[in-house]
């Protein structure tokens, strides 16, 4: 009897662990501003990426550009792209390994010539800039009309 009872309340132990998890399970937003405090300030305005646009309806409407789903964006340390992400999963934002704020200093300012790959390695809008432009160059050679932003003030609002 007592073995019945404590089976029974294990088992409903860990239903609401289930429930009490989906109910309180961070969704990812919206909308995220790509910003980050590592920037002293922005030069170009904010961009407001859309993520549930990107993650919803794009990647329903377009799937052959989305094969790896949310790997597209997201991978691990070694560039692999995190393929069985689900909404509220937590991911590492950008910067915490495209550590260094800004773009690969160019011209005279450029201390050594660095690779395509190591730019994006360790330059945060480097990295942002391939993914994202990327992306909608692909999109944009691909499909018509060409709707995808490939220019900065497209998607850096002008700052006030």
């Amino acid at each position: 009897m007592i073995k019945k009872h404590l089976i029974t309340t294990v088992i409903i132990g860990v239903a609401i662990l289930f429930v009490s998890a989906a109910i309180y399970a961070k969704s990812a937003p919206d909308e995220i501003a790509l910003s980050d405090p590592a920037y002293d300030e922005h030069k170009k305005g904010v961009v407001q990426f859309e993520h549930k646009k990107h993650w919803d309806d794009y990647a329903k409407e377009y799937p052959d550009l989305y094969p790896s789903q949310c790997g597209e964006c997201h991978h691990d340390e070694n560039g692999k792209p995190l393929t069985k992400l689900v909404d509220g999963d937590d991911v590492k934002k950008c910067i915490e390994c495209h550590k260094t704020p800004g773009e690969a200093p160019k011209g005279k300012k450029a201390t050594k010539k660095l690779s395509k790959e190591e730019k994006i390695k360790e330059y945060h809008a480097e990295a942002l800039h391939a993914n994202c432009k990327g992306c909608h160059k692909e999109f944009n050679k691909k499909y018509k009309p060409k709707k995808a932003p490939t220019t900065c003030t497209k998607c850096h609002p002008k700052t006030k």
